[in-house]
């Protein structure tokens, strides 16, 4: 089942005017929410992210926080499966085709539902290869929003090449990846660059820098220079649907050094194994924790 406008009906059954600005300029914002055993995975933090989203765009938020609350679990409820990922989405709304914003118009709210499946464990344990790529895109990287065409472009030149995600560099200095967040590695030190409008400011990278903290591992927040990505002993990638995957190659050559070069390192193992336990004590506990 999906949610069209305050209907819940089948998605074959689902239409949209090709007037809407979503269609016609990409003129909206979403949002994508894990959920394990039917609970959804930091909610608020999520709708919170929405709003961010809808101010930077300048959309009226459609609904209150306790309503989108409630939608997000009614989905859930109505769609079979234990672990979902739940997309939503809200455009401008219909209105003729003109660049300026239309006054008077009610947004588009669509969400839906699919099977949430994680990286197979091959590729938890021999890592994914990424390549490196220049980030071409717009300037407010921060919003959440449906003109996506820059990261499709940024993600087909990793299929391109049979990578799995493309690592963006912007002006010498890493920024994120087309559909992730990136984080390095040296010396044991765990480095990840800052929330700027060149990042979309990752949920599961929040939770992956609260769990490094929590347990003391060491870990910087600061610019990343290009030099210290390629020279980096591991590289992660860190996303609601890739939790925590290992970068094993980047550019066709191994990360890291030695033996270890081209493996998974100790540090992601680390860091993917108290991710797994947070689920497991947080996210898949009985009790309601984002009431």
């Amino acid at each position: 089942m999906i949610y069209l406008n305050g209907v819940w009906m089948p998605i074959e059954k689902a239409m949209v005017p090709v007037l809407d600005r979503g269609f016609i300029f990409g003129d909206g914002v979403y949002e994508v929410i894990p959920c394990y055993s039917g609970h959804p995975f930091r909610l608020r933090e999520h709708l919170t992210r929405l709003q961010s989203s809808l101010d930077g765009v300048r959309i009226e938020n459609p609904c209150s926080l306790e309503r989108w609350i409630e939608l997000v679990r009614e989905m859930v409820a109505k769609n079979p499966w234990e672990d979902q990922g739940v997309y939503l989405q809200v455009t401008r709304g219909v209105a003729p085709r003109d660049h300026a914003f239309p006054k008077g118009v009610k947004p588009t709210v669509f969400m839906m539902s699919n099977p949430l499946t994680t990286p197979p464990q091959s590729q938890r344990e021999h890592g994914v290869a990424a390549v490196t790529v220049a980030d071409n895109r717009w300037l407010r990287c921060d919003i959440k929003s449906v003109s996506l065409l820059a990261n499709c472009l940024l993600r087909q030149a990793a299929a391109d090449h049979g990578a799995v995600e493309s690592v963006l560099l912007r002006e010498g200095f890493l920024t994120e990846g087309s559909a992730s967040n990136i984080f390095a590695v040296k010396d044991g030190l765990i480095i990840t660059p800052p929330k700027t409008n060149f990042i979309l400011p990752g949920i599961t990278y929040d939770v992956v820098i609260e769990l490094a903290r929590a347990n003391r591992l060491p870990l910087e927040i600061r610019q990343v220079s290009e030099a210290e990505v390629r020279n980096a002993d591991e590289l992660w990638l860190t996303s609601s649907t890739k939790e925590v995957l290992p970068i094993s190659t980047l550019d066709g050559k191994p990360v890291g050094h030695g033996e270890n070069a081209g493996k998974p390192g100790p540090v992601a193992a680390r860091m993917y194994q108290l991710y797994q336990d947070y689920k497991r004590r947080v996210m898949r506990s009985p009790v309601d924790v984002d009431a």
